[in-house]
């Protein structure tokens, strides 16, 4: 498998924290993560790569963090039709149940029309929420990786594994093809 490019963007640090762990689970099977804070970031890094992870927590009602709002030109920019991409967000769905996790939903809008390939979309079952914008028309997934650290923070290292191991798995499967 490709090196891999995890792009975040943190207001608070948690974001970071779990792209971090994402990081370290993909080393344990022996695939290079390379972290860099979207502020930092660029098309031509994004370009550089086969294989990209987005990170985005998402704001009180529905806001994206601002670093990724400011990205969001740049990012139209970059060459992505036929780049893997993986997306996971963070998101507090009892506090902010009508907009849980909607900065991945804003992500996939802007990425899924350049014809990103687009990986990890994970199931909702076990969340409660009222609307996101990152669920699929029929309602039964996320986007990507759907992260609380507010309300259920004792899940989260189960659901990073477990979303790790299906990337990896659809990863080698398209290498594979």
């Amino acid at each position: 498998m490709a090196d891999i490019l995890l792009v975040f963007g943190t207001d608070t640090g948690n974001t970071e924290d779990i792209g971090e762990k994402i990081q370290e689970l993909f080393s344990e099977s022996g695939h290079f993560v390379e972290m860099i804070n979207v502020s930092d970031c660029s098309a031509d890094k994004i370009n550089s790569t086969d294989i990209c992870i987005f990170g985005v927590p998402t704001w009180d009602f529905g806001g994206i963090q601002e670093d990724w709002e400011d990205f969001q030109d740049e990012l139209e920019t970059a060459e992505l039709s036929g780049k893997t991409i993986a997306l996971y967000g963070l998101g507090d769905q009892f506090g902010y149940g009508d907009y849980f996790i909607d900065a991945v939903g804003w992500l996939h809008e802007i990425i899924q029309p350049m014809g990103a390939n687009i990986k990890g979309y994970w199931p909702t079952k076990s969340y409660e929420f009222d609307g996101s914008r990152a669920l699929s028309p029929c309602k039964t997934y996320f986007y990507g990786l759907a992260i609380d650290e507010d309300q259920q923070f004792e899940l989260t290292d189960e659901r990073i594994s477990e979303w790790v191991a299906q990337l990896i798995q659809e990863f080698e499967s398209d290498e594979a093809a």
